[in-house]
């Protein structure tokens, strides 16, 4: 099973010299030890392109980190993209004193940030594997040579979604320019065009199919969906018409299908979060995920994070004497303004599990429990303040008892980090941009086909922005995209914005901040490294 990153390890030679001294540092290939076999390993170079997405290191548990002075098991690509654009927004709260939790918590992050100068190295430690892959071994096999150009173009897209003007190379030993966001995503646009022919013919696959987990024609095409989707606010000129086609290719060229059928008492939406989310039914629907597997793939720093960081002890949802089938670490939980997407005027149920709640709100999607917690977080000191999130968890569907985790500890669970439903939405939205704001039609009915897959009956024949946004909450949450919807809604940053949660700007009540912060601090030390190559953030 998923044995694509099973052998990740012929490659620690040739990644294990990247420090933090500089964000483009080129990879250094003479290994410490001159004992050491120096012949570069095409393979497992390749495949270490993409296990950067999915683990931290080099050995079980994220052991070996890939990057000098970071922590393994707090430094992967998923953990930390996730607190960068979930714990920011008025989807979730972490209450732990980690350093740099409370600065997302309350929108006070800036250039020294821990974590976010985490992600940004290991969003660079990436494009840097692949340009040493494409430096060494582009002329080996065509369709791997434009996967891993996709997957340089992927980690440049987070660059320009939340660092906006960012030092760009595509050559090793290249200490490359800052690029004006606009020009980066022109670059993005013409390399997604450029590679798409040459990547694999798109269709839905499983875990026991060959290329499960490797980026397809269809991964192209959903990314570039997603940079028009976002393009005024990355350019100031709207793409919708784009968005619009590109999305619709996805939908109807890209063999996937949403999952509809649930087995064994786990709803289809659920069965996307589960650990058999690569062998079910769910499978049909995922374009790109990120390969977890308890025994081949073990890591901290995706969908063990997702689960264990939303349950403690007491929650048992789904079995009386079993949690979410990982840790129970007690620190993220939702907020009190976006459970009204499910619950309007915050009527969830209280002091209820997930089966009663989920059955309140007539959605098959409100996967909460409020057994010994609070609605309102009065004070974010506990994990009991705010309401409980299950919607991971290392059970398979195939199962009524959940049995087949590979390993007690670690999940199986894949991370879908693009998926179906994302076209979808992406085509109602843009559609509706391009109709006054009103989704009717056939972007109406890619809304309600979400809604039929949640048994959600409450239906209509068209949507305004206001009913988009809060539909890609239902669907999404959670999967660490709020903050990129936030901002293109004008939800996020500004001081005019109509929108406030709890302790949105560090008060209760929440207030709102300065549009600077809908970009992120470049790290001080990268600033400072440059001699003035590299201009910080405006606001920072």
């Amino acid at each position: 099973m998923k044995s694509f990153i099973k052998y990740i390890l012929p490659a620690a030679a040739v990644v294990a010299g990247l420090g933090l001294a500089s964000c483009v540092n080129d990879l250094d290939v003479e290994p410490i030890d001159p004992n050491l076999n120096t012949q570069l390993d095409a393979n497992g170079l390749f495949n270490k392109c993409y296990a950067n997405l999915g683990i931290a290191g080099n050995s079980s548990g994220d052991e070996n980190c890939d990057i000098e002075n970071l922590n393994g098991g707090m430094s992967g690509f998923i953990r930390q993209m996730w607190n960068a654009n979930e714990l920011t927004t008025d989807e979730a709260i972490c209450w732990w004193g980690d350093d740099g939790i409370p600065e997302y918590d309350y929108n006070t992050y800036g250039p020294e940030h821990p974590m976010l100068r985490g992600l940004y190295y290991r969003i660079y430690f990436g494009i840097s594997i692949c340009n040493q892959y494409l430096a060494e071994c582009s002329d080996i096999d065509a369709t791997k040579t434009a996967e891993v150009r996709f997957l340089r173009a992927l980690y440049y897209y987070y660059l320009l979604d939340m660092w906006g003007n960012v030092s760009f190379t595509t050559k090793v030993g290249d200490p490359g320019t800052q690029l004006p966001r606009a020009e980066l995503y022109a670059w993005l646009e013409q390399e997604l065009k450029e590679i798409e022919p040459s990547m694999a013919t798109p269709k839905a696959k499983k875990s026991t199919d060959d290329g499960y987990g490797r980026a397809d024609q269809a991964a192209a095409w959903m990314l570039l969906a997603r940079l028009y989707l976002n393009a005024e606010v990355y350019t100031g000129e709207a793409q919708w018409t784009l968005a619009s086609q590109y999305a619709k290719k996805v939908m109807t060229e890209s063999g996937r299908s949403l999952n509809t059928t649930g087995q064994n008492g786990w709803t289809a939406y659920q069965m996307l979060f589960m650990g058999d989310n690569g062998e079910s039914s769910a499978a049909q629907e995922a374009i790109l995920p990120i390969l977890q597997d308890g025994i081949t793939t073990q890591s901290y720093t995706v969908t063990y994070f997702l689960m264990s960081s939303c349950f403690s002890d007491d929650m048992h949802p789904w079995f009386d004497d079993k949690t979410c089938g990982a840790g129970s670490w007690s620190g993220n939980r939702a907020r009190p303004e976006f459970l009204e997407v499910f619950f309007p005027g915050r009527s969830i149920p209280q002091d209820a599990d997930t089966r009663t709640i989920r059955t309140a709100a007539g959605d098959e999607r409100a996967m909460f429990w409020t057994i010994k917690q609070s609605l309102d977080i009065t004070e974010n000191t506990a994990f009991k303040y705010g309401t409980a999130v299950t919607k991971y968890n290392t059970f398979y569907s195939s199962a009524a008892d959940g049995s087949g985790q590979h390993d007690a500890g670690f999940p199986d669970t894949d991370f879908f980090l693009m998926r179906l439903a994302e076209a979808y939405l992406t085509y109602a939205e843009a559609e509706a941009r391009l109709n006054n704001g009103n989704a009717t039609g056939a972007a109406a009915k890619a809304i309600n086909d979400l809604r039929s897959r949640a048994n959600n009956t409450v239906q209509a024949s068209a949507y305004d922005l206001q009913d988009i946004l809060d539909e890609w909450a239902r669907e999404f949450y959670f999967e660490g995209r709020r903050r990129t919807d936030l901002i293109r809604f004008g939800k996020f940053g500004g001081t005019n914005v109509d929108y406030v949660w709890q302790w949105k700007g560090g008060v209760y009540a929440g207030r709102n901040f300065s549009a600077d912060r809908n970009l992120f601090a470049i790290p001080g030390d990268d600033v400072t490294a440059s001699n003035g190559a590299i201009t910080q953030n405006k606001g920072y």
